[in-house]
């Protein structure tokens, strides 16, 4: 797996809040061991005791410098990277008192994202071929979307809608409280910014056909199976050209051992929360060098 740029991630201004109250959840009022570490260099290390792909590195030296400016952190893996276990991936040196207290949360941060990151890299081997792309979905942890759509993308999986305010996704209950596809289509692109995609999720084949012909940018085509699918498709592609249009096709409600047949059937993108929600963490751990 090629690594991922974190340039973005790491100039978000939501980042440092979101460090700094993390690591207030665990060091509260303050770590009531650091009088036993007062005056001590630290060093130390993470390892991996397991294999799969490793995420959440970039965030390690932000976060213990929260705690103490003069830790510093040898990254050894980039995020995106596979791992194997035993493999050693970083080095830290600097205070014990802020090695102790950030140890908690920076692995906890690092084993989440490195589980959404295997678990995506997986799927997408899946689909390794067949010219069909993974996206994540809005099924995130509330204060962690920034970073578990990162994670996505370390493991080759693209992203959806970060939020309501990327694109407007018009969903059953749009269509069924606006009117219907056409009706609810031209409300949004009346107030909508130009460049915002319009998606419009169908549940049957004629609400599909309805979002292609209302000018939709792209339809989600949600709960159809593949074979439902393969007969839609080149309707819907045909349909389309007609209009000289070009509409993006996704999936959605597909079980990831059905990745293959869907990837079948002609479809751009398919989009799926597993990653994120059924993935378990990858298991790191970090060691301290013993003292001089």
């Amino acid at each position: 797996m090629q690594p991922v740029c974190a340039a973005a991630l790491l100039a978000n201004p939501a980042l440092e809040p979101s460090l700094r109250a993390w690591l207030s959840e665990d060091v509260g009022r303050g770590d009531l061991t650091a009088p036993a570490l007062v005056g001590v260099r630290g060093k130390g290390s993470w390892i991996a005791k397991q294999a799969g792909i490793f995420c959440g590195g970039v965030l390690v030296e932000p976060l213990f410098q929260l705690l103490d400016p003069a830790v510093t952190v040898q990254l050894l893996v980039a995020d995106g990277e596979a791992v194997v276990a035993g493999q050693t991936l970083l080095r830290l040196d600097g205070p014990a008192t802020a090695l102790v207290a950030g140890e908690r949360t920076a692995l906890n941060l690092a084993m989440r994202l490195s589980g959404i990151a295997t678990a995506t890299a997986l799927l997408v081997a899946e689909l390794e071929g067949m010219g069909v792309a993974l996206a994540d979905t809005r099924k995130t942890t509330p204060g962690l979307r920034l970073l578990e759509k990162y994670a996505g993308r370390c493991g080759g999986g693209r992203n959806h809608r970060m939020g309501l305010d990327d694109a407007a996704m018009l969903k059953e209950n749009h269509l069924a409280w606006s009117g219907g596809v056409g009706a609810a289509v031209a409300a949004v692109r009346l107030q909508a910014p130009w460049p915002a995609r319009v998606i419009v999720e169908a549940e049957t084949a004629a609400e599909a056909l309805a979002a292609v012909e209302a000018g939709a940018d792209g339809v989600l085509l949600d709960e159809f199976s593949p074979a439902e699918l393969a007969a839609l498709v080149p309707q819907l592609r045909a349909e389309a050209a007609r209009l000289g249009r070009v509409v993006v096709l996704e999936a959605s409600g597909v079980q990831p051992d059905q990745l293959k047949a869907y990837g079948a059937t002609g479809i751009d993108l398919i989009s799926t929360s597993a990653p994120i929600t059924r993935s378990p963490w990858l298991d790191l751990s970090m060691r301290f060098d013993p003292v001089p």
